[in-house]
């Protein structure tokens, strides 16, 4: 026997993108066609002939077709070596014809948790005799071709035409590489249902074992740095959708930092989902200028005022419809990347003059309280938590000085909360008005987060023009807290007036002293936000 030359093909396929067109190219060839229950009726339909499994067997289709492909005369076709006297003996001994190709693609398990099936249906999308044929002719690869994807048909079809009607070895590796790669995930999207998804299943958010099932949606041109190669992948099964499943409207090739840069930005954005205007700027993973505003066109000038250095070459984010006015704004400055749940089309217009902007469309933005692994490789080992979705209100807060908050203050304390909890840390956030007036991210000390942020919002109001930074009148929120009066008292000395931090220090009384001395208000969340 020939290596690779189709003579019998075994087609079961649930999506039958491209099947009439393979099938009517296989006879044409004079492949001898084989197949089942939907696929069959489906190759009828377009006028071909087709031979049913049940005829290969001696055997029909039984209980509801869950039985129809497990039988010696399908999988001894399948894994018999046509060059071993022994099993070629074996085939004529027992009647087992050699199959050649086989195309596959499995029940939509993923497709049917994704459209919230009832636990009955997804069990029935669990495939079992698909599996087993492709995991049989992926095996086999030496003889067998196994197709799991209508992508790779027409690539079938060219090796047929190059090959005599045969498929060459390097192409039969690739198929059975990729084949294994999808009953992988196949496999791993069921179990990850069963740890995560089946209410009849375990509560425990980390199993024994994690499985992944991921597919790569895109190749990246290159990761944080150009000697870097990278690529991004997304869950089999979408569950909450972000940065990934955004339509991109026009602008360059998303890069990795752009694509990490752009979720930073549209996780914070999502806080403020169905509250007045909000844009945030973003800068290497950071937020440097926050704002909500009576429209979105003010909310951009007070995010961009504070720190309108760093905006330059960032990602911009907002929480509504993208209008022209704020467009023509962004435009001014040189951005990298602007998502928004929708644009209008003036704003599109506007955009289309500055070709290499990316302008991404969400839609809904994402849940900022969803649950959710978070995953960190570390050398040996991943690092696997669940997602920091804790939030307070003012209800939850803790007055701690003798002095409480006035009811501005309050609103700015939760304003810069809700910011610091996305800056990386040692975080510090200076808000008022509904802005930030002030950002320090990533700091060894929180002390010098304290004054970086003060820094920078003197730069502002240096360049602005104003009589007084904003810090001036400000809340100050820190993501932990302080372990010495000195960050307080530096924020203080900034002009802050409020004070938000989790407490828990072995010096909380020092710092609520400091914080008395200098006349602040100052509350506990009893909940931090690391961020590293």
């Amino acid at each position: 026997m020939t290596d690779g030359v189709i003579k019998r093909a075994l087609l079961s396929v649930s999506d039958k993108t491209g099947l009439a067109d393979l099938g009517s190219a296989l006879a044409a060839r004079g492949v001898e066609l084989v197949s089942t229950g939907g696929t069959a009726k489906a190759l009828r339909d377009a006028g071909l002939t087709v031979k049913d499994v049940s005829d290969l067997t001696g055997f029909p289709e039984m209980m509801d077709g869950r039985v129809k492909t497990l039988h010696p005369k399908v999988h001894g076709g399948l894994l018999a070596l046509r060059d071993n006297a022994e099993h070629v003996a074996a085939m004529q001994a027992h009647g087992i014809g050699a199959i050649d190709l086989v195309v596959v693609n499995l029940y939509p398990f993923e497709a049917t948790v994704a459209k919230g099936a009832s636990r009955e249906e997804i069990i029935e999308n669990i495939d079992i005799g698909g599996p087993s044929m492709v995991r049989s002719a992926a095996k086999n690869h030496g003889f067998v071709t196994i197709l799991t994807d209508p992508a790779d048909y027409a690539g079938l079809l060219e090796e047929l035409d190059a090959n005599d009607g045969a498929t060459t070895q390097g192409f039969r590796t690739r198929m059975a590489g990729k084949a294994y790669a999808r009953t992988a995930a196949y496999d791993s999207a069921i179990a990850s249902w069963f740890a995560f998804g089946d209410p009849e299943g375990e509560t425990t958010p980390f199993p024994e074992t994690l499985p992944v099932a991921l597919k790569r949606a895109d190749t990246l041109r290159y990761g944080e740095n150009p000697h870097q190669s990278a690529a991004i992948y997304v869950p089999q099964v979408v569950g909450t959708k972000g940065v990934p499943q955004a339509t991109q409207l026009q602008g360059k090739e998303l890069s990795y930092n752009n694509l990490n840069d752009a979720d930073a930005a549209l996780e914070l954005a999502a806080e403020f989902a169905g509250q007045e205007p909000a844009v945030v700027i973003v800068k290497h993973a950071n937020p440097c200028g926050v704002a909500q505003g009576g429209s979105l066109l003010s909310a951009w000038e007070a995010a961009l005022a504070c720190d309108s250095v760093s905006a330059f070459g960032g990602i911009v984010a907002v929480n509504t419809e993208l209008d022209a006015a704020t467009a023509e704004a962004i435009s001014a400055i040189f951005t990298e990347v602007v998502i928004a749940p929708s644009v209008s089309a003036e704003a599109r217009a506007i955009f289309a003059k500055k070709k290499n902007l990316r302008l991404l469309e969400c839609g809904q933005l994402p849940d900022p309280r969803r649950s959710g692994l978070a995953m960190k490789t570390i050398a040996g080992g991943v690092l696997i938590q669940s997602r920091d979705a804790g939030a307070i209100s003012a209800a939850d807060l803790k007055v701690v000085t003798k002095r409480a908050p006035t009811e501005q203050e309050l609103k700015d304390c939760l304003f810069a909360w809700t910011v610091a909890r996305h800056v990386k840390s040692n975080a510090i956030v200076y808000a008022k008005d509904g802005a930030t007036a002030g950002i320090g991210a990533g700091q060894m000390n929180r002390r010098d987060s304290a004054r970086i942020a003060a820094i920078k919002a003197r730069e502002a109001a240096e360049t602005y023009g104003w009589a007084a930074p904003r810090t001036q009148g400000s809340a100050v929120a820190s993501d932990a807290f302080f372990p010495f009066a000195d960050g307080l008292i530096s924020a203080a000395e900034a002009g802050a007036t409020a004070v938000i931090q989790p407490g828990g220090s072995i010096r909380d009384d020092e710092v609520i002293a400091a914080a008395d001395a200098a006349g602040l208000a100052m509350v506990f969340t009893g909940m931090r936000h690391f961020r590293h």
